[in-house]
């Protein structure tokens, strides 16, 4: 499928969110018991699943070998590396880190409700694990933790000491539930408190696309990701941006086996109007860089 893509990509993609079959389903249910209020919320296997035609946990063998499942298609797509979490589905995620280092890199999803124990979590797990990132989503813990709330300063703090980039869920929520704590605008005052810190935007960031655009001329270490989105649906302000002056800011992210199958995302991939230089950063140099992959 990506040789159907303008471009080279030397050395394979890089794909800032992949999980696994099996990923979420705490999550998920932890969600709809504590902050999901609507009863259509509750029949969902996934908080967001009205947003999305073909959600890939429902149509995965989950029987089978969820490390394998997850190879085979990224093998299918040239997805070389994938950036999973610890947190959504550990076994399957340690496993995976353990037999496949070559193909997968981790992450650590936290809650900054947990505080300095928090804190301890990121530090052991870069410890063991030689983490590359961090990620937060405000709108998916309980209570809410806005961007530029107290709670987030240490974990912040905690990235800049490690030198890991962190992924923040931006724009408003696919669970029904509020979306103010994730307001494109917080992460200005967050720029500005920590300038060594890499942010890379998750989810869209609709309806602030325009603002991410500026924040991201504005601040050097500001990113953006395409996770979550089907690439027809790629905002054009993102498209124009990238092909412009900000080809090193934008980042391939997939989301399967959440909400979308690789082999739609690549199917939709070239009817993406990048210019043929941004392809290669896009699919895998911009990702290298941030994650720490070039060595």
């Amino acid at each position: 499928m990506t040789g159907l893509l303008p471009g080279g990509v030397a050395g394979g993609i890089v794909d800032t969110l992949i999980g696994f079959p099996t990923d979420h389903r705490q999550l998920y249910e932890t969600m709809r018991r504590q902050m999901l209020r609507d009863a259509g919320s509750q029949d969902m296997a996934m908080p967001a699943e009205y947003m999305f035609h073909d959600v890939q946990h429902r149509e995965v063998d989950e029987s089978a070998d969820p490390v394998a499942v997850t190879l085979t298609e990224m093998d299918r797509c040239g997805v070389e590396v994938g950036l999973i979490s610890l947190g959504a589905a550990p076994d399957a995620a340690e496993r995976a880190l353990t037999g496949h280092p070559d193909r997968f890199v981790p992450s650590l999803t936290l809650d900054p409700n947990r505080g300095i124990d928090g804190v301890r979590e990121l530090v052991a797990a870069h410890e063991r694990w030689g983490l590359r990132a961090v990620s937060v989503f405000p709108h998916g813990v309980s209570p809410q933790v806005a961007i530029d709330a107290p709670l987030m300063y240490p974990v912040y703090a905690t990235c800049v000491e490690l030198g890991l980039p962190i992924f923040v869920t931006v724009g408003v929520a696919g669970p029904r539930v509020p979306s103010l704590v994730q307001e494109v605008e917080l992460l200005d005052q967050i720029l500005y408190d920590f300038p060594e810190l890499v942010v890379v935007m998750r989810h869209g960031a609709e309806p602030w696309v325009d603002l991410a655009v500026k924040l991201m001329v504005k601040w050097p270490n500001l990113h953006y990701s395409t996770s979550g989105f089907a690439p027809k649906y790629y905002p054009p302000a993102i498209v124009d941006y990238a092909n412009s002056r900000g080809a090193e800011r934008i980042l391939y992210a997939g989301y399967f086996p959440m909400g979308l199958s690789l082999e739609r995302i690549f199917d939709e991939l070239p009817g993406v109007p990048f210019a043929d230089e941004v392809w290669p950063a896009f699919l895998r140099g911009n990702a290298a860089r941030v994650l720490g992959l070039e060595a």
